[in-house]
């Protein structure tokens, strides 16, 4: 078994050629829930439904988001009635969320709940939250703090940020579950997901640091240069105090990385860093970089 970090974006791109290569019940993808929110009642998890939406076959990869042919209906109609939903969610996609709050509400365990809901959308890989208690990551702007999803949702990124944290009534805690498919891996990739908003979360909760130096980890930079592959990922690190870069990153994860893989367009020089193409613009390139994932893995 193999297993992932995810966020979003970068990671379910790799996913969607690992799942061609590999059973799906080989695969356990550890996510990021620090983007979380709660909307008209609803429990949105967006890296999490990402992931679980990419397994089911029904994610909309053309925004990476959301369910593919989705319709709108029940989000124009509440604008028209006065509800405006800074973040433009599907009638298919509610569902879920509608689901996903009525569980937690039930007093199920974010986990419990990410379960069900993979088995009722025939998901076989094991996709788990990063923890079942609630953290949110937060930027710091002129305007005050503002939720992850406001600043990249609501404001397209556009608004200056002077920092990032985290907040949370109790540190999080990695679940039993996220630590035994660390430990139960043939090996950990960290896929090229925002090392500020979706890996670091991660690796914030107790035990998963601890775990990964006992695992060979294998991560990805999601970084060309200073430019990332897609999303904000540049102005977090310099808010989180970090080079913007494929050295930044790896200063993030180099108390656990075993193997730390760069693209061959990368013009920062990184020692013993191994030299891949890693933009994932189709199937075809997510297909190649697992390939050669793997091979790293299992020497085939």
């Amino acid at each position: 078994m193999i297993t992932f970090l995810s966020g979003g974006t970068g990671t379910p791109k790799l996913l969607r050629g690992m799942q061609e290569l590999l059973d799906e019940r080989e695969i356990a993808v550890i996510v990021n829930t620090a983007e979380d929110t709660w909307l008209s009642g609803n429990h949105l998890s967006p890296d999490l439904d990402t992931v679980m939406y990419l397994f089911a076959g029904i994610l909309d990869t053309g925004r990476w988001w959301g369910i593919r042919d989705d319709t709108y209906i029940t989000h124009d109609l509440l604008a028209r009635l006065g509800v405006e939903e800074f973040i433009a969610v599907g009638d298919q996609d509610r569902a879920v969320h509608v689901a996903r709050g009525e569980m937690l509400r039930g007093g199920m365990r974010l986990t419990e709940a990410t379960a069900a809901l993979c088995g009722k959308l025939g998901v076989k890989a094991t996709v788990l939250p990063m923890t079942d208690s609630v953290v949110t990551t937060y930027v710091r702007t002129r305007r005050g703090e503002m939720h992850f999803q406001e600043y990249w949702v609501k404001h397209r990124g556009e608004v200056a940020i002077e920092g990032v944290s985290r907040r949370f009534r109790e540190p999080p805690v990695a679940t039993a579950e996220v630590i035994r498919a660390i430990e139960a891996s043939d090996a950990v990739v960290i896929g090229p997901s925002n090392p500020v908003t979706s890996i670091s979360p991660i690796l914030e909760c107790a035990g998963v640091r601890e775990a990964l130096r006992q695992q060979h980890v294998i991560a990805i930079s999601p970084f060309i240069g200073d430019a990332p592959v897609s999303g904000p990922a540049a102005a977090l690190m310099r808010a989180f105090g970090k080079e913007a870069s494929s050295a930044g990153t790896c200063g993030l994860y180099e108390d656990f990385v075993d193997l730390f893989i760069q693209d061959t367009r990368d013009p920062v020089g990184l020692p013993g860093a191994l030299r891949l193409d890693t933009l994932m613009v189709n199937r075809g390139k997510s297909l190649d970089l697992a390939r050669n994932i793997l091979t790293l893995v299992y020497g085939c």
